[in-house]
């Protein structure tokens, strides 16, 4: 195979890459097969790294890029402004929860993630304070793949090629007992963040977690009641709360934000993927007035951070438009809908393969004991014409919000069919 394209989370010796995508439309990829040169349309079932919820060739999306194009594609922020990267931050703040009223916009989740990890550190040096420039984080948590953004990540299936170079991060686990824990297992696990705060809260600028729903780190679900007291021990040893919401934004969980479930704002919270609908790289980190007016006052309080995309005009009226599908659309309910459909069809399957299956919002994931079991879960969805991307013990569904009843059952007895017929 030509080299030239290196390939993400690949080895490249070797590497055989059988499909290429032709175009897409609603649900579906169209691919050729380069082995056999069959053409066929696959039913996505993780849209695209979990981002293209209105699924692909949106109409009313394209509509407005293109008429963008026509204005102007990209102009930068320094020195300037327009009139979409301020429409587009004043709805933002208008959706999420009040609160968090100043928004820094950049090009990609792990961008959006540095931004809020500086955000944190300058805050407290700003007020004084500069020893606390550390984190805690969750055990198996995802944030990127930039340099702070692995640094309070805890997956050395991804990072581990740079754990010599990492500064000390504290982590703590989740609760166990998923969104329904009991207070034992939730004071469990705030024992753990308390003992580091007690001994460490002095170095501490923030805690970072992906609200309720872990990605790349399991699929692991866990309650909000502990991000309550959570939160609560946090601004009593003065560090900000960050939600990383790059995956778990834009109804995935079944709610606009995962923060929705939660009792508090949090002090900082990042957007991505899915606010474009899935058309452009474009985050937004978004802060308290109290975090953000730390920042006046001199020049050396200046956030200086700048993304030369940050902004981006077709980025903006797309995600504008997205947002708009979201609520003419009621996609939330959408999201609801899929929820109670893969419950429905995997409450009573099981296999001896399989170690746990986890559902929440437009999330479902199937535990294996052994990475062999999934091996070959791509090759057989795409026989059955599903394109499915398994990874470590995981075989996942994240597709996209406008699936039709029988586009979701296809996706969930293709998965159930895979084990049933695995020898």
């Amino acid at each position: 195979m030509n080299n030239t394209l290196w390939y993400p989370y690949a080895q490249m010796e070797n590497l055989e890459r059988n499909y290429k995508v032709l175009s897409g439309k609603g649900a579906y990829i169209k691919v050729e097969n380069l082995k056999t040169k069959e053409e066929k349309d696959l039913l996505d079932g993780v849209s695209s790294w979990w981002c293209a919820v209105h699924g692909y060739n949106n109409q009313e999306i394209n509509k407005v890029i293109k008429e963008q194009l026509d204005k102007i594609a990209h102009v930068m922020l320094g020195g300037l402004t327009h009139e979409w990267a301020l429409k587009l931050a004043d709805k933002l703040v208008e959706i999420t929860p009040k609160g968090l009223n100043h928004v820094f916009f950049s090009d990609s989740g792990s961008v959006g993630v540095e931004i809020a990890l500086k955000m944190a550190v300058q805050y407290h040096g700003n007020n004084g304070n500069r020893e606390k420039s550390k984190f805690i984080s969750l055990i198996k948590g995802y944030h990127g793949d930039t340099f702070k953004a692995m640094e309070v990540g805890n997956d050395s299936d991804f990072h581990g090629a740079f754990n010599h170079m990492m500064k000390e991060t504290f982590y703590i686990n989740i609760p166990e007992g998923g969104i329904e824990a009991s207070e034992e297992q939730v004071q469990k696990a705030l024992e753990e963040l308390k003992n580091v705060l007690d001994n460490k809260a002095h170095e501490v600028a923030g805690f970072i977690v992906e609200p309720l729903l872990q990605g790349a780190g399991g699929f692991r679900v866990y309650s909000p009641k502990f991000l309550n007291e959570a939160y609560k021990l946090c601004k009593k040893y003065n560090v900000l709360v960050i939600f990383d919401e790059v995956a778990t934004g834009f109804g995935r969980t079944g709610k606009m934000f995962a923060a929705d479930y939660c009792d508090f704002v949090p002090d900082i919270m990042i957007l991505g993927k899915a606010l474009t609908g899935g058309y452009i790289g474009h985050a937004a980190t978004i802060a308290t007035t109290e975090v953000f007016e730390a920042f006046y006052g001199g020049g050396d309080k200046v956030l200086m951070h700048g993304p030369t995309f940050m902004g981006n005009p077709l980025a903006c009226v797309a995600s504008l438009k997205s947002i708009e599908l979201f609520e003419k659309n009621n996609v939330v309910d959408k999201v609801k809908n899929i929820e109670k459909f893969f419950m429905e069809e995997f409450k009573d399957f099981s296999n001896r393969k399989v170690k746990n299956i986890r559902i929440f919002g437009a999330m479902a994931v199937l535990e294996v004991f052994e990475y062999k079991d999934v091996a070959k879960a791509q090759e057989y969805a795409y026989e059955k014409g599903v394109w499915l991307r398994p990874f470590g013990k995981y075989l996942y569904l994240m597709p996209s919000y406008i699936l039709s009843e029988d586009e979701a059952r296809k996706l969930c007895c293709t998965i159930k069919n895979y084990f049933s017929e695995m020898k």
